[in-house]
């Protein structure tokens, strides 16, 4: 297997944002264009890891930061210069588009870019198949990963065979959080009584870790998933959600016949910055959970998909893709608003349960399966483009190619400069390496034996 390791970074003006009411673009947390982040100690353990080969950030940024924080992220990356590292800012998502114009594919513009969750994952997934990667190991930027086995442990199985013949394309594992547990903080206190989710994620995890290294999970850790190419090239995430996208793309994968198999022995720690909004945040989860049943509601009126139904999902998330979750969730968000410190935006959040939030999923549901159609021919025309490689490895490394590299000033210029460096120039190997998905007990390799 030749992985690549995928990490995405948010920027913005300041580390607390003024509220926002944005669906798709908002986040659990950024890092201020001033601040230095997380993103350099998440890079610097990466430098104790074995067979590590090429990582890729994606840099998401405020409206017009976008060149200062691709310039601050090189910064970063400059300063582990053991690492191969590819930063993916605005000027190289203007080059993927251009590319994919010329390959009559379209812009794509809310599915593949550098805003929301789902979108830059999608671009992850461009930039990974182009450069001719057959695995994507997604991490987030504020993890740190101890075992020198990470990569080794992320591939082992992928792309294998169970002894029932189920091919393996995508798993993940588990974090420790700042206590060195994986079980959920969340307290199961009076506020909390029509919303159990911390109590229903610890009674998922707690019986997946007694269990065999690999078995099919109900849950997907974004920020330690792997996920094989004959995955990622015919299914992408979705771009309408609003967070969860982890999640979801489980759920998108058992509609489309395949799944997410757990390992509970790739582990990482988890240590995120304090939220800058528990109540905004609630906010995003009830836009997030109401989409997520309302597009499993559809889902089951098209013939071509399997049926996913909350009772194969106990006890988590199951209990939250029922009749009656509107009410639950509006009735947690008022609880909250009591007894929680972000009591406005608790209330803020259950007026939105009854009212854009379910606007949102009537509006939105349907989109995704029909992305689906375009995005497997997508990937099939990018795979391993050379010329959209060369144009991102000189990009990428400050090479000038017919112009300034990463120059997408506004206007014609900015299409221009796109144009001339996807049409440059020989090819340019991105750095890569080889690891061996293993053969043992729980899986056998998919050749004759």
């Amino acid at each position: 297997m030749k992985p690549v390791v995928i990490i995405p970074t948010y920027i913005s003006a300041t580390r607390r944002r003024r509220e926002s009411r944005e669906v798709v673009g908002s986040y659990d947390h950024t890092t201020a264009i001033t601040q230095s982040g997380e993103l350099g100690r998440c890079l610097a353990s990466l430098e104790g890891v074995d067979d590590l080969g090429l990582v890729v950030v994606l840099v998401a940024a405020d409206a017009g930061l976008e060149n200062q924080a691709a310039e601050k992220v090189r910064a970063v990356a400059a300063a582990h210069p053991r690492l191969s590292v590819l930063v993916i800012g605005a000027a190289e998502l203007a080059l993927v588009r251009q590319r994919m114009e010329q390959l009559n594919i379209g812009r794509l513009e809310d599915e593949v870019g550098l805003r929301g969750y789902s979108a830059v994952r999608n671009l992850g997934l461009v930039v990974a198949i182009t450069l001719g990667f057959d695995a994507v190991v997604f991490l987030d930027d504020d993890e740190v990963i101890d075992d020198p086995a990470f990569l080794k442990n992320a591939m082992y199985g992928l792309g294998k065979l169970t002894k029932k013949g189920i091919p393996i394309l995508a798993k993940t594992g588990y974090y420790l959080n700042d206590q060195g547990s994986y079980l959920s903080k969340w307290e199961d206190k009076w506020y909390n009584r029509f919303w159990q989710q911390g109590r229903a994620f610890n009674a998922w995890i707690s019986r997946a870790m007694q269990g065999p290294r690999l078995s099919r999970s109900n849950h997907v850790c974004g920020g330690c998933l792997a996920i094989h190419k004959e995955a990622f090239k015919r299914l992408a995430f979705d771009p309408w959600i609003t967070r969860g996208e982890d999640l979801d793309y489980m759920l998108n994968l058992r509609m489309y016949g395949s799944d997410i198999w757990f390992d509970n022995r790739w582990v990482l720690r988890h240590l995120p910055p304090e939220t800058q909004s528990e109540g905004d945040r609630f906010r995003q989860d009830i836009f997030r959970w109401i989409y997520e049943y309302r597009k499993l509601e559809y889902s089951r009126a098209l013939i071509d998909l399997q049926q996913v139904k909350p009772a194969s999902l106990e006890p988590y998330p199951g209990p939250f893709l029922e009749p009656g979750l509107t009410r639950r969730i509006r009735l947690t968000a008022l609880l909250r608003s009591l007894a929680r410190p972000d009591k406005r935006a608790y209330r803020r959040a259950a007026k939105a349960a009854t009212g854009e939030a379910s606007a949102y999923a009537e509006a939105n549901c349907a989109k995704y399966f029909e992305f689906q159609y375009v995005w497997p021919e997508a990937m099939a025309r990018l795979d391993s483009d050379q010329m959209l490689t060369t144009a991102l490895v000189r990009s990428c490394l400050m090479e000038p190619v017919g112009g300034a590299a990463g120059d997408v000033g506004g206007g014609a210029a900015a299409g221009g400069a796109a144009a001339r460096a996807v049409g440059a120039g020989a090819p340019v190997a991105a750095p890569s390496t080889s690891v061996d998905p293993g053969l043992t007990c729980e899986i056998r390799l998919n050749i004759a034996e």
